[in-house]
């Protein structure tokens, strides 16, 4: 009877969580369906545009393949994401703890968004507080920076700033900040921001081009990691942080 009840039990857990899994897979097909919907429609509209010699000077042909390519380059970066974030959530991607510099991995994302950063206008601050080591997956860590830098870029508003602030807390775990200037969220969506593919406001998200994905990796990666992750909201913008074990010498 031991042994039964036993099965029965593991059986019962099992069917649990096929149903779990057979329920991720038709939303994941649904929202996958939708995002991709808007892009292939534009696609396919503009190439038939030009098939159909529609546009007879060079510069309306240059601009219609200018849109053919940039839908296609959001197609081509979402599911790029999306395979990510399957291999987390489903645990095919492992972390490979090690200790590295992480004012290093931030000083890198900073340097690479200066560009992006100069276009818009924004000014972003961090203020190189020089090595702190900690225990993570490297590249996993530079991915949750540049998810959250990017993502600040995207809703900075007000006095156009981005600040990365590290600060070591008490019980030996550093946390690494990313405010911008701008809008607070609406305190009813502040759980909702980190599921897959949701987006506060759908017409800006489209405009630059966002998939509502970056933020559901960087729970997966927290969560991989066993280690706090969240947002805050305060008068004049947002802040989404993050924490990671220090490297005590």
């Amino acid at each position: 009877i031991s042994e039964l009840k036993t099965a029965n039990n593991e059986l019962q857990i099992d069917i649990e969580r096929k149903q779990e899994q057979e329920e991720m897979r038709t939303e994941f097909l649904a929202n996958v369906s939708h995002e991709l919907k808007t892009p292939i429609a534009l696609i396919q509209g503009y190439a038939e545009g030009l098939q159909d010699n529609i546009t007879e000077d060079k510069e309306s042909r240059d601009f219609y393949c200018e849109v053919i390519v940039d839908e296609a380059n959001k197609m081509n970066k979402m599911v790029k994401k999306l395979l990510s974030l399957n291999q987390l959530e489903f645990g095919n991607s492992q972390v490979h703890m090690e200790r590295f510099d992480m004012s290093e991995v931030i000083q890198s994302v900073v340097d690479s968004s200066s560009i992006m950063a100069g276009q818009k206008n924004v000014k972003i601050s961090f203020i190189n507080p020089g090595p702190i080591y900690v225990w993570a997956d490297e590249y996993m860590m530079d991915e949750v920076v540049t998810n959250y830098v990017t993502n600040a870029l995207n809703h900075v508003k007000g006095d156009n700033v981005i600040e990365i602030k590290e600060i070591i807390q008490k019980n030996g775990v550093l946390r690494v900040s990313v405010f911008n200037s701008g809008e607070p969220i609406p305190e009813g969506e502040l759980d909702k921001i980190w599921e897959k593919f949701y987006k506060v406001d759908k017409a800006r998200t489209r405009e630059y081009g966002g998939n509502g994905i970056g933020l559901s990796i960087v729970k997966a990666i927290m969560e991989a990691h066993n280690q706090a992750y969240g947002v805050k909201n305060y008068d004049n913008g947002v802040e989404f942080y993050f924490e990671m074990d220090i490297k005590m010498s």
